[in-house]
């Protein structure tokens, strides 16, 4: 893999979902990557990641712009100013995704898998608590057969067919996949104990988040992924498929989660702590800074 420290310039990037309205949560880890970014003397990318159609609403779009401006950020390439990456909102970037998952077929790391989420969980004795999927047990793993002449990915193909079939990338069973964190510090995930093979092409013809965003990170040439800690696990699974397509690494960097009064990290139900509800309320984004 590329060693992520011979990419020079720094390029960083906010990537927030249109399926609600931004919360204090996303305000702060947006924050830290924009600061990084300053540091740096970098770039910062704005992209829509608007693929989850059931969702996305157009009205979270124009909020979300209009949030992220209220509270003081800015950036230097985005969907509402162009830039030599685009296009920056994921809807449009379809080709992108659909060459990967090409590219994936014709190397053997993925596979057509028909079991719903409610098959996996039967097929485990005991089910697994990670952060957003049970481990795999890997029931389609060798149940179709593709030859190398069949390596064509065709989305149509999968979301016709009258199985419901997602794709899943293979991960190397026992290989420990290591990274060290910008803010976590040293991390290590087992493959196929920690996370199993995991979805990067849906049933309904949508490329699954471990895709995109590496597709994305990749192609917009980001040199540092600033998120929350909830998604530490996804990084291991993100380096294999950053492996499988030879793409460079980025570095990254996990922020810690902020939580309500109860300690229930923030999710966009927590319309009270929305940045919509607090600029309505008169509170001044400085005021809210200074109380990180």
């Amino acid at each position: 893999m590329t060693d992520p420290a011979s990419r020079v310039s720094y390029r960083g990037r906010l990537a927030p979902s249109p399926t609600g309205h931004l919360h204090l949560g996303h305000a702060r880890t947006f924050w830290i990557a924009q600061q990084r970014a300053q540091a740096s003397g970098g770039v910062l990318v704005l992209r829509n990641e608007d693929l989850d159609a059931k969702r996305f609403k157009l009205e979270f779009v124009s909020a979300m712009l209009e949030d992220l401006k209220w509270f003081g950020f800015e950036w230097q390439e985005g969907p509402d100013r162009g830039g030599p990456f685009g296009p920056y909102s994921q809807s449009e970037r379809r080709e992108f995704y659909l060459a990967a998952m090409q590219k994936l077929l014709a190397g053997g790391f993925i596979y057509p898998c028909t079991c719903s989420r409610s098959d996996v969980r039967r097929a485990l004795s005991a089910p697994h608590q990670g952060e957003d999927e049970p481990v795999y047990p890997g029931t389609c793993r060798e149940k179709f057969k593709i030859s190398s002449e069949e390596r064509r990915f065709d989305p149509n193909a999968t979301s016709g067919s009258p199985l419901k079939r997602n794709w899943r990338f293979r991960v190397p069973d026992g290989e420990a996949i290591s990274f060290a964190d910008g803010h976590c510090g040293p991390q290590q995930f087992v493959a196929g104990k920690d996370f199993g093979d995991f979805v990067v092409w849906r049933h309904d013809g949508v490329p699954a988040y471990q895709l995109s965003v590496v597709v994305d990170d990749a192609a917009m040439r980001i040199t540092e992924v600033v998120r929350g800690a909830d998604l530490l696990q996804s990084t291991a699974r993100q380096l294999l498929l950053y492996r499988a397509l030879g793409a460079p690494l980025p570095q990254f960097y996990h922020c810690p989660l902020m939580t309500d009064e109860n300690g229930v990290r923030l999710a966009k139900r927590h319309d009270a702590l929305s940045l919509r509800r607090l600029r309505a309320e008169g509170i001044f984004p400085a005021q809210l800074r200074a109380r990180w």
